[in-house]
């Protein structure tokens, strides 16, 4: 029997009690089970493949040390996705610093007007969102695609909600020049994956 199979034959609830008294086996399978799905969320945030794995396997640590916390309000594929753009966020907040200030007022790009990734492969998305600069590559996944508001991120990120809604338009204007860029940044991920 293949570990995918393994992994579809525990429920949440199996999943849960086994992983929170230390079955290694159960574990095992629930990593399998989610693995590649929380890599996809990781790679969002994440500047490289490596980083993502790093992230990965602190995110599942979390998820087995805390899983007993697990109150089933959500799904358990949810709320560890939760974990790992919790683990994300740390690790990209040491990079926060970083980000330069941007006057409210210089804000070019309107936030109404969106950017369209709707005809790109989930690699050519991948390569393309993590071309954008730490601060922007992170407001911008918490923003557009975990649909945070920017008070919201500002709180988590530590940041103020104008640098966070100038660093949103920030990776929206980038995001337009590397779509329209002949050849493509997904170039970038296919070369590497070679």
């Amino acid at each position: 029997m293949s570990n995918e199979y393994i992994g579809l034959m525990f429920s949440d609830q199996e999943f849960i009690k086994g992983c929170a008294s230390g079955d290694r086996a159960v574990q095992k399978a629930l990593y399998e089970r989610y693995c590649r799905k929380m890599m996809a969320v990781c790679l969002r945030y994440a500047g490289s493949e490596e980083e993502a794995e790093d992230i990965l396997q602190e995110g599942f640590v979390k998820v087995f040390k805390n899983i007993h916390t697990f109150r089933g309000e959500s799904r358990l594929d949810t709320w560890i996705a939760r974990i790992m753009i919790n683990t994300s966020l740390n690790h990209q907040r040491h990079k926060m610093y970083l980000i330069p200030l941007i006057a409210e007022e210089d804000i070019a790009a309107s936030e109404t007007e969106e950017v369209s990734l709707a005809e790109f492969h989930l690699a050519e998305l991948i390569a393309i969102v993590q071309s954008l600069p730490d601060g922007c590559r992170l407001v911008f996944n918490l923003f557009a695609i975990e649909g945070y508001s920017h008070k919201e991120i500002a709180k988590m990120a530590g940041i103020s909600e104008g640098t966070s809604k100038s660093q949103y338009n920030r990776a929206k204007n980038l995001l337009r020049i590397r779509i329209n860029e002949p050849g493509r940044a997904y170039k970038r991920y296919e070369e590497s994956h070679i």
